[in-house]
């Protein structure tokens, strides 16, 4: 377990992806991105419509968590032309050596195996940098893509939450799935 954290949140790369901190300027990519209805789908915690208010308070809330606790949360762009195209981001829980892993892709980015590889390196950061024990991760059901995400980062498939989210008037389950320190 690390002792103290670096005052400006780490980059990190992958052969295909940058992942930055998020900056005021990102508002628009956010907003564009994760406006889109099929983005918004399977995502909880942004707002639909995205308004411009809505994306300032997520880049702002994005920007606070590291400065705040330590929970990085990543602007994944492509190294080539490095165009935001998602987020990603842990949610640490420094008391109990764990992180909860999220993240989000605008749809054009979809099926190249960016959500992978930055997932991936998310955890590997948990994992090396936060000193966790363990990353854990949920999806709502038939979001078929994260699961095959998570399941390709090595998580475990632990159980399903029935019932455990109202979204849109509907009861929802939240699939679950873990990875602990090899």
């Amino acid at each position: 377990m690390i002792t103290r954290l670096p005052s400006v949140q780490p980059e990190l790369t992958t052969p295909r992806l940058r992942l930055r901190a998020f900056v005021p300027t990102d508002r628009a990519a956010v907003m564009a991105l994760a406006g889109d209805a099929a983005v918004a789908e399977f995502l909880l915690h942004l707002a639909h419509p995205m308004t411009a208010e809505a994306a300032d308070d997520w880049v702002r809330s994005a920007i606070d968590d590291w400065a705040i606790g330590g929970s990085p949360t990543w602007a994944v762009t492509r190294r080539r032309g490095g165009r935001v195209v998602g987020a990603v981001w842990l949610r640490w829980a420094p008391r109990h050596d764990r992180a909860e892993l999220g993240y989000w892709l605008g749809r054009r980015s979809w099926g190249h195996g960016y959500a992978r590889e930055a997932a991936a390196a998310a955890v590997g950061f948990g994992f090396d940098v936060l000193g966790v024990h363990r990353v854990f991760a949920q999806h709502l059901d038939g979001n078929l893509r994260s699961a095959a995400v998570l399941e390709a980062i090595g998580m475990a498939f632990e159980g399903v939450r029935r019932g455990h989210v109202k979204r849109r008037g509907a009861y929802r389950d939240l699939y679950g799935y873990a990875i602990v320190r090899p």
